[in-house]
């Protein structure tokens, strides 16, 4: 319990000094008295699911903006710690390595592509686009019919709601990064 009220102390300070607000004005906005405010701030009370209600809606924010551990600056992703997803017969392999968030709207991929390797993808959500970086060997990007030839270093941005594909034409393992953006 005296975690939760570490966490939702400092949550509660960090929006109000967001918004801008003094303890006396979020009291006023939210009904709660400004020595309850001061002292859930300060990790000084456990406050009932009410009042952390009172809080979210005078401030006009979420339940679970005020109690949820926020995210660290910083995240490590081992690539051992991935779980690829492969297809051709294992020739083509993904690796999530940061997947789709609703407050992000975007998942990048490292991605492997063995000799002759290939996919075909339909397209993805209307608006969406692909970022691609190949970092090694050489990679054919399809979109529409239209050919594009990556080599190490190269780069291609692309309207991704349309049919593509990826076709490994080189003789040594490729291996790219793709960002897919998905608007709202």
């Amino acid at each position: 319990m005296e975690e939760i009220q570490k966490i939702l102390g400092k949550n509660l300070k960090a929006i109000r000094e967001k918004q801008k607000l003094s303890l006396e004005k979020a009291s006023d906005l939210s009904g709660v008295s400004k020595a309850m405010i001061g002292q859930i701030e300060r990790g000084e009370s456990s406050p009932t699911i009410t009042t952390i209600w009172k809080i979210a809606n005078g401030l006009k924010v979420s339940f679970t903006s005020l109690i949820n551990v926020p995210e660290p600056e910083a995240k490590i992703v081992l690539r051992s710690e991935v779980q690829a997803v492969s297809d051709d017969n294992g020739r083509y392999r993904v690796f999530p390595t940061f997947p789709f968030s609703e407050d992000k709207q975007f998942e990048l991929y490292s991605i492997e592509i063995e000799p002759e390797g290939k996919l075909d993808s339909r397209g993805h959500k209307d608006g969406s686009e692909e970022y691609i970086t190949v970092f090694d060997g050489e990679v054919l990007v399809s979109i529409n019919g239209a050919n594009y030839k990556l080599k190490n270093g190269d780069s291609i941005k692309f309207k991704a709601d349309r049919p593509h594909s990826y076709y490994n034409t080189g003789d040594i393992l490729a291996r790219l990064s793709m960002t897919i953006y998905y608007p709202e």
